[in-house]
């Protein structure tokens, strides 16, 4: 036995029952209704808590009730529309109750506290409650949450295949869903996502912004044009990069990679041509006012977000940051919830500094990561190093995780891709909430072990979060139901061994009992499906796909292989274009001194 003590904090036990031998958690004692909810311990230099949280942001002629602190009132006439107003006024809605049987770890009151501290928000905007939408919570008191990203390009999909899309990335899990489309028609396409979503919908305004016209094109009148459009649709969270400012655009004029968000070079690009202030940043207040008007919560952008390690917690990035807290604190003033988007790419070893950093300079406000990316160098399988790095991300304080799929900077993902991104995504979410104590969070991992020791493989089955692509590695080998498995074998095998032993409990929890030795059903045409497409492409269409691709670039072209190439993402580049700006020298765009901004 050692002597070394073990690191306990206090965490919940994540095991209802406390099953098991291990210790439990060693993450810090859940402080719900605290600064610290559910949380890491700090390693040595992390920034401390924000000792603020909404409630210190409150809109003009609120006041606190004399010799009752924390109880506030409206001014006279004052009528709630939002989740966080409701929550401030004491009042428990119907969403906040539905998130707490969604999270029975938490009561309605607590889920009402939590929406009113700032630390949670529960995006669901009044349109959408009226179609399918299943209220949902994103705080770090809730499970961690998964977003899914999807969304037509002028190169592929449309409508229909984004709906597919859609029930596909629920069906595996996700929480929210991104549309994300630059292509086809977005309104209608937007339209169908949210009438069939039962999850929240959120959307980046900027793209729909900039369509038919150049973003040097865009005014005023046409963001809160489009803002009212998609809020009036029922977009539950907008992605707005307010946060990026002229005085940050210096700072990233020596990265690698420059600036990788879309929203954020567009902005970047406007502010250079117009020699202005981000108009997102200047007209913050009337966003706010449009987005209250239908309960549409904000999901801050990084604009700066770094797009390789060598760009990580820069000072564009954690500039950025800081102005996303002033940002997050004049939302609150006007009664709109908040979250906070993040990066990136980002070294593991940064990670919880980068979570940390977000706790303090926003205050609480739920932290939305994407990734993070722990290395460059593996294009094809961002799926698995971004989730490593979300794995991190969560249990350091991250409410919500956005997917990176295997087709991560390489091309719009398909209907295989989706299921792979929201499956590495929902692994590293469990993960973090096991090892943040979350209460029950580890019961579903040990009814599986129970049925594994019980070598109860229909069982196991049953528990898998994929059943079918389980069952049919499974039956690959071995379509038997028998006391061991093809990798072991009878003799060999630990588990079958372990549950003979008459001293030991393993294999021999009640109703996880083999019921009788049976042989499997024939492979259905889905898993015979998963093993056929396993890995997607073989080898040997990998091969192939990259020598045809070589080929092409290499030959000559013809003006038949001009016609066959889809069409640039931008309507104002033509292929001719394009090559004569890959052959130049850019030039930074410039062309405007500075000016005051109307």
């Amino acid at each position: 036995m050692t002597s070394l003590p073990l690191p306990l904090r206090g965490a919940t036990n994540p095991s209802t029952r406390r099953e098991g031998t291990t210790p439990g958690s060693f993450a810090n004692r859940p402080e719900v209704g605290g600064k610290l909810t559910y949380s890491s311990p700090d390693t040595p230099g992390m920034p401390a808590p924000s000792d603020r949280t909404a409630w210190d942001f409150m809109p003009t002629g609120w006041r606190e009730e004399a010799g009752t602190p924390g109880r506030w009132v409206a001014p006279e006439g004052f009528t709630p529309v939002t989740q966080l107003e409701h929550a401030r006024l004491g009042v428990v809605t119907p969403e906040m109750r539905r998130v707490a049987e969604r999270e029975p770890h938490l009561s309605a009151e607590q889920v009402r506290a939590e929406v009113a501290a700032g630390r949670m928000i529960i995006p669901a905007n009044k349109q959408h409650l009226a179609f399918q939408l299943q209220p949902m919570a994103i705080g770090r008191a809730a499970t961690t949450k998964v977003n899914a990203n999807m969304g037509a390009s002028p190169i592929a999909s449309g409508t229909d295949q984004e709906v597919e899309k859609l029930r596909w990335a629920e069906r595996w899990g996700a929480d929210t869903v991104m549309d994300l489309s630059t292509g086809g028609d977005l309104n209608a396409c937007r339209e169908a996502i949210i009438q069939n979503a039962r999850v929240p919908i959120g959307t980046v305004p900027i793209y729909s912004m900039i369509i038919g016209r150049k973003i040097e094109d865009l005014t005023v009148s046409i963001i809160m044009d489009e803002l009212l459009r998609q809020a009036k649709q029922g977009v539950d969270y907008f992605t707005i990069h307010a946060g990026v400012l002229r005085a940050h655009l210096p700072l990233v004029s020596r990265r690698l990679i420059g600036i990788v968000s879309r929203g954020g070079s567009l902005l970047a690009k406007w502010m250079l041509v117009h020699g202005q202030e981000n108009p997102m940043y200047t007209h913050f207040d009337e966003i706010c006012d449009i987005m209250r008007e239908y309960d549409v919560s904000f999901s801050l952008g990084d604009g700066l977000r770094p797009g390789g390690l060598a760009d990580a917690t820069d000072a564009a990035q954690l500039a950025e940051l800081n102005t996303l807290g002033e940002l997050t604190e004049r939302a609150w003033r006007r009664g709109v919830q908040v979250m906070v988007e993040g990066p990136g790419h980002v070294p593991f070893d940064q990670i919880e500094y980068n979570m940390k950093l977000q706790r303090t300079l926003c205050h609480g406000a739920p932290f939305y990561v994407l990734g993070p990316l722990v290395t460059d160098v593996f294009p094809g399988y961002d799926h698995i190093t971004s989730a490593i790095g979300a794995t991190a991300a969560g249990y350091h304080g991250a409410s919500m995780l956005c997917y990176v799929t295997p087709k991560e900077h390489l091309g719009l993902p398909k209907k295989d891709d989706v299921k792979q991104g929201c499956i590495a995504y929902k692994i590293a979410a469990h993960a973090a909430d096991v090892a943040l104590g979350i209460p029950g969070s580890r019961d579903w991992d040990d009814s599986l072990t129970k049925a594994r020791a019980a070598l109860n493989w229909e069982r196991q089955f049953e528990l898998a979060f994929d059943a079918d692509t389980a069952r049919a590695f499974h039956d690959e080998d071995l379509d038997v139901d028998t006391d061991f498995c093809a990798m072991c074998g009878h003799d060999w095998c630990s588990v079958r061994i372990s549950k003979e032993i008459a001293e030991f409990a393993s294999g021999k929890a009640e109703g996880y009992e083999r019921a009788r030795v049976m042989k499997s059903p024939a492979l259905t045409p889905e898993q015979r499906t998963i093993l056929e497409q396993r890995g997607v492409l073989s080898p040997e269409e990998i091969h192939k796909l990259a020598s045809k691709t070589k080929r092409v670039v290499a030959g000559p072209q013809t003006s038949d292989d001009q016609a066959s190439r889809a069409a640039c993402h931008s309507d104002y580049v033509d292929p001719d274009t394009a090559l004569k700006i890959q052959e130049e020298r850019l030039v930074t765009l410039s062309r405007k001194p500075a000016v005051t901004s109307p």
